[in-house]
């Protein structure tokens, strides 16, 4: 009988050199991926092509959301839960190794490589909470850490590891090139979460108890966002790009605000209430092209009516006292 493993597989340098390490002894490896409105597949589908992994994705948003609303072991600088959010990924992982029969699972961390996830202790404590601690291996650190259940039972030759550590990436580059993989992404980023506006925005989001729905963290992803007393949260386009995604996140009780006039962004205020709708106005002519000082037409919408108001712009000194 064959010997098969799931691997995390991120489609980063760490993560498909353990799975080429884990392939060299003929055992039959299946990439297991994640998205959720902060992370993405695209990375792990072009690598797991690239080296013809077979790969899962799996949508795990409404898990990872009740995980991030109260990580047990914090946050990290930003808004980044990285130990309970691998923990949570290696019990999903753990549970589609027991559907599928697949014997242990893999990772392509390597020990002290990052200083809060990946010391020793994290390690451990990931493993230990996750309820799969002795059947997770990480081919690239295996020598300097206890063996696993596949090592002892003789299903993978740990000989045949490594003994990775630290944060440089001359051992991994080398490995690379002598698995002949020349065409990897740069380490590090990906998560939203670790980014100081997105975290701050998500904040923001959270302590007023907008975090209703899946669309209200993709709309932290887009535009300028301010936070007006009383009036709530307005998010006006920078370009194209953000007023087409706005345009396609706007819900029908949204106020939306687009310049009648002149060219300007496309202003959406999430379930906009009657008090958001000078705000709203004179922030789309503050970041229009309407001529500075003077008064213009706003074309807004709300519940499926339509309206102009005369509007002049705010100040730059109170929208950037607004800004979030």
């Amino acid at each position: 009988m064959s010997i098969k493993t799931i691997a995390l597989f991120s489609g980063g340098l760490d993560s498909i050199l353990a799975v080429r390490l884990v392939q060299q002894q003929e055992i039959e490896v299946t990439g297991l991926t994640f998205t959720t409105p902060f992370f993405n597949a695209i990375k792990a589908r072009a690598a797991a092509d690239q080296i013809r992994l077979p790969l899962i994705v799996e949508d795990i948003t409404g898990e990872h959301l009740k995980m991030l609303k109260s990580p047990r072991h914090g946050y990290g600088k930003n808004m980044n839960p990285c130990i309970d959010c691998h923990t949570l990924m290696l019990k999903i992982a753990g549970e589609k190794m027991d559907q599928t029969g697949a014997d242990f699972l893999i990772t392509g961390e390597v020990l002290g490589q990052r200083p809060m996830s990946q010391t020793r202790q994290s390690l451990r404590t990931v493993a230990k909470h996750s309820g799969y601690a002795d059947y997770i291996l990480r081919p690239l650190s295996a020598q300097l850490l206890d063996p696993v259940q596949a090592e002892r039972e003789g299903k993978i030759d740990r000989s045949r590891l490594l003994a990775i550590s630290g944060r440089g990436r001359k051992e991994q580059m080398r490995l690379a090139e002598t698995f002949g993989i020349r065409d990897y992404p740069p380490p590090a980023g990906g998560c939203l979460l670790t980014d100081p506006i997105f975290a701050r925005r998500l904040r923001d989001l959270m302590a007023h108890g907008e975090d209703r729905r899946i669309r209200d963290y993709e709309l932290l992803k887009y535009g300028r966002h301010f936070r007006i007393p009383e009036a709530g949260k307005i998010i006006v386009g920078r370009n194209q790009s953000d007023n087409e995604a706005l345009r396609g996140l706007a819900a029908e009780d949204d106020l939306v605000c687009l310049m009648a006039d002149f060219p300007g962004p496309f202003v959406l205020a999430p379930g906009g209430s009657e008090e958001s709708m000078a705000a709203s106005a004179s922030l789309c002519v503050r970041y229009s092209d309407a001529p500075a000082g003077a008064q213009a037409r706003v074309t807004c919408r709300r519940q499926g009516k339509s309206f102009i108001l005369n509007a002049r712009a705010v100040s730059p000194e109170e929208s950037e006292g607004w800004m979030v």
